[in-house]
């Protein structure tokens, strides 16, 4: 079994419920997936990161995410990429702004102006989470090159960003999860 095939074992078998449920994108589904449940174990975090880091350009300089779900990628990519001698800095987008010292939407290191970011998402459904990142990360300086998710529902989050310029790169659809849902 090779590392996708076994993280996607890894996401069918901790992190899929089917039940029905209400999404951040308000729309109903008849499946949930807490990718959490994965990413924040040890081996789920080294095969995203492993697997995301393979698609970032090598002109990348940072990865980021809205704050929560992106967070364990974010930092699992960061720590890999270290190892791999890339040295991604990590950025954590914020919901809301800070409400004291720089008051700012996102936290990392401070980067050259213009400085490439991928960004990252654990789920994209209508992509507002992904875009909200993004705007902000573009807001602080830098320049949002590329989107990565590990699951596209394939529910209208692709062409949303499609529309803003951007290809969604996504480790896994809903076409993968079938077997289940």
């Amino acid at each position: 079994m090779n590392d996708k095939e076994r993280l996607l074992e890894l996401l069918k078998s901790k992190a899929l419920e089917m039940r029905k449920v209400t999404l951040s994108s308000g729309k109903t589904s008849d499946y949930y997936m807490d990718c959490k449940r994965v990413t924040l174990t040890a081996e789920g975090a080294y095969l995203t990161a492993k697997l995301m880091l393979d698609m970032i350009g090598s002109d990348v300089s940072a990865v980021g995410g809205l704050t929560l779900g992106a967070d364990p990628i974010v930092s699992s990519i960061a720590v890999l990429s270290h190892l791999q001698g890339r040295n991604l800095a990590a950025l954590i987008v914020r919901k809301e702004a800070k409400k004291h010292g720089t008051m700012s939407y996102v936290e990392g290191p401070a980067l050259e102006k213009g400085a490439k970011v991928a960004v990252v998402e654990d789920v994209v459904t209508s992509g507002a989470s992904i875009l909200k990142a993004i705007e902000r990360i573009a807001a602080a300086g830098y320049r949002p090159v590329q989107a990565l998710t590990i699951l596209d529902r394939q529910e209208g989050g692709s062409e949303a960003l499609r529309e803003r310029g951007y290809v969604l790169q996504a480790l896994f659809s809903r076409n993968d999860l079938n077997k289940n849902i």
